[in-house]
């Protein structure tokens, strides 16, 4: 892949870091990435293993956990906080990411990871796609 494309593919990957809350869909998401939405979904999958939607939702789904972790708002606020228009897609993908619900993981003791520095917890609690999740077998968070 050219250098160029992994410039411009950055550029939009950072703008869904930094927008995650946002309404951003691949047309958006392409036109940062100066591509046609097709090439863009393409050479974004090659480049970084995943869709750009895919991309945006588990950003989305790490940012959730953090604000579920804190256990000040409901599951819907932080459904729409983290720029999720459906608290049924929410709660799927959450789930398949963490392996439980958002309600379960909001309603467990975070307290033990109080103490851990915010740069290994970001390592630590990144969600994964969980193919046991997905078939509703549950399964720990790593």
């Amino acid at each position: 892949m050219p250098l160029d494309d992994l410039v411009r593919l950055r550029r939009a990957r950072d703008r869904m870091d930094r927008e995650y809350a946002q309404p951003l869909d691949v047309q958006a998401l392409a036109r940062t990435a100066l591509m046609s939405s097709g090439h863009f979904s393409r050479s974004f999958r090659a480049a970084y293993g995943e869709t750009p939607y895919s991309y945006l939702m588990t950003r989305r789904i790490e940012r959730a956990k953090a604000l579920l972790r804190r256990g000040d708002l409901s599951v819907t606020e932080v459904c729409m906080a983290v720029g999720c228009t459906s608290l049924g897609s929410f709660s799927t993908r959450f789930t398949e990411l963490v392996g439980q619900s958002p309600s379960a993981y909001r309603a467990r003791d975070h307290e033990q990871g109080a103490a851990i520095p915010a740069c290994v917890a970001k390592v630590r609690t990144r969600p994964v796609r969980r193919p046991d999740a997905a078939r509703g077998t549950g399964g720990a968070e790593r």
